[in-house]
């Protein structure tokens, strides 16, 4: 913890079926917190099975903020999570409390720590034409602004097309931007303490898959089926499970083989998942359960 302040944030993450709920939740117990939900899914309020929200038994036996508060129905942006998640903060705080903020969305925390930048729309047809660029972006980017250069990957086409986008239609580089989000970002001033929840990567697999098998058993089927009238573009419609399970429902392939899918679309979840850590996570304590 690097400041003064007295405010004070803990902070859980970890890949999917690490066991981060159920350290959030010793803690909050321990130390009388309110957990925070930063898990992208766990805020729809139609799926409480396939995301693995608590339980209304954990739900009651500490504060729980920010899940299934919103309705599938609709889009919810980071932008709209940093929003609900600074007032709630801000609550807790103003009652002297503890916020535990626990899930897997990196974005969310990244949010939190370094704000969110406040670019102006881009022109449409400078955005095509670096997204469609089929030259060598990292050179370009060296080019017009190498200081964000050296902080992205050359292979890295996504970021790399965002940061010359930005500085061509705004003339000031995506770096300075995200300096300005940094500053007035909602844990600037608070003693933070991150702890990254480390399982090994076959033990992971294994704890997913019988996770999802439970899901299965206490009527995963059942919480989908209201479904699949939604529009299949909806974020919440493309959470795990959500799409394997339609295809069985819709008679397009047998049983098995939506539970087979998901699992397999897990196990790639966690993959992409341990990398995004592997880069973002290096200041963040580790801790097995």
């Amino acid at each position: 913890m690097a400041n003064s302040s007295a405010k004070r944030a803990l902070l859980i993450a970890g890949p999917t079926a690490s066991g981060k709920s159920a350290l959030a939740l010793a803690r909050a117990k321990a130390e009388g917190g309110v957990i925070v939900n930063a898990d992208a899914l766990q805020v729809y309020r139609e799926l409480r099975i396939l995301s693995a929200r608590p339980t209304p038994e954990e739900e009651s036996a500490a504060p729980h903020r920010l899940y299934g508060h919103v309705s599938g129905r609709e889009t919810y942006s980071v932008a709209q999570w940093l929003a609900d998640a600074t007032r709630v903060l801000h609550d807790i705080w103003r009652q002297g409390g503890l916020p535990i903020l626990v899930g897997g969305t990196g974005l969310y925390f990244r949010a939190l720590e370094k704000g969110l930048a406040d670019v102006p729309p881009i022109d449409a047809a400078i955005r095509k034409r670096w997204r469609d660029f089929a030259g060598d972006l990292h050179a370009e980017l060296q080019r017009r602004d190498p200081v964000m250069a050296a902080r992205l990957h050359p292979s890295d086409r996504q970021r790399l097309a965002r940061a010359l986008e930005v500085i061509e239609g705004t003339g000031r580089s995506l770096l300075a931007w995200q300096e300005s989000g940094e500053a007035d970002a909602v844990l600037q001033s608070v003693n933070v303490d991150r702890v990254l929840v480390d399982v090994p990567r076959e033990e992971l697999y294994a704890r997913a898959d019988a996770r999802f098998d439970a899901m299965m058993a206490a009527g995963a089927l059942d919480e989908v089926r209201p479904l699949l009238a939604l529009d299949p573009e909806l974020p919440m419609m493309r959470a795990i499970g959500v799409p394997e399970l339609s295809s069985y429902l819709k008679g397009e392939i047998a049983l098995d083989e939506a539970v087979s899918r998901a699992k397999q679309a897990t196990r790639n979840y966690i993959k992409r998942q341990f990398t995004w850590w592997r880069g973002q996570g290096k200041h963040w304590s580790g801790t097995g359960l």
